[in-house]
């Protein structure tokens, strides 16, 4: 598959968004913007304006002008955090729907979904020995959202074979310039490699609907990344660099604590809910 021209960002203002609509462009792919709340300019970015479409996941007309003339779509938006099952509904499982019902309307036939790590949030974590988590590992969410991201990744291979519509989802770990807790050691995604895995996700021939972990090559790593790099996608980054400082500062992983027992860490005990 050629590589898109002109790419949609859903969830543009969001936190990921932000670091995409940063990074994307110099892996030669054009962003159309849209959220939900107006896109303001990035700091210190000169150059071209972009184009920012305003709207919300429940509105399909402007979906469908949204994704009209596009060659893919990246969907980032919805809510990122736990939420009442309601909220959760509308937003990531009636939004998607959505927006693949104005994929299919306007022969868009490529979208990158970003699925999450809390899809399969209650699997128990590996310890040292133990093989990765593989791809098609049995789903357990861990919340309504982890649920949501389930049906997404349903949703999207019904619309392959139905459809025809490509996509891969991406079970995003944490996607944040430097790890924070010694959890993430395991799961982060530099930034850089976020941009380069969506790029392999765009870019990538004949991918049907595949699922791949969206994680950086940590000595911690805690997943298959295999079915990642068969789309092309070669991490660079590690999160080893940052292990001692957060160890120190915070301990080791306990396989007692319950926080630390499953792949979905504290979501599986007392998840943060939506606004942070």
């Amino acid at each position: 598959m050629p590589a898109p021209r002109t790419v949609l960002l859903t969830g543009a203002a969001g936190g990921l968004g932000t670091l995409m609509r940063e990074l994307l462009p110099s892996h030669g792919h054009t962003l159309r913007l849209l959220d939900v709340v107006p896109v303001g300019p990035l700091p210190g970015r000169e150059g071209p304006a972009e184009e920012v479409i305003t709207a919300d996941l429940a509105d399909r007309d402007a979906l469908r002008e949204a994704v009209r003339g596009v060659d893919a779509v990246v969907h980032l938006a919805g809510i990122s955090l736990e939420s009442s099952f309601e909220k959760i509904l509308k937003a990531n499982i009636e939004g998607t729907y959505n927006l693949y019902e104005a994929v299919r309307e306007e022969g868009v036939r490529r979208v990158v979904f970003a699925s999450s790590n809390h899809a399969i949030g209650y699997t128990p974590r590996p310890g040292d020995g133990d093989p990765l988590i593989p791809v098609d590992t049995p789903r357990r969410p861990d919340t309504f959202y982890g649920l949501s991201k389930c049906f997404g990744e349903d949703l999207a291979q019904l619309y392959w074979d139905r459809h025809g519509i490509e996509t891969v989802s991406v079970r995003i770990g944490s996607c944040f310039p430097e790890p924070t807790t010694v959890r993430m050691l395991s799961v982060w995604m530099s930034p850089a490699d976020g941009a380069r895995l969506f790029h392999a996700a765009l870019t990538a021939p004949d991918v049907g609907h595949t699922v791949v972990y969206g994680s950086s090559a940590n000595t911690r790593l805690w997943w298959d990344l295999s079915s990642a790099r068969a789309l092309g996608y070669e991490p660079q980054d590690d999160s080893e660099p940052y292990a001692a400082k957060l160890i120190a500062e915070q301990g080791e992983l306990d396989p007692d604590n319950p926080d630390h027992a499953c792949l979905g860490g504290h979501f599986t005990t007392n998840p943060p809910r939506w606004p942070h």
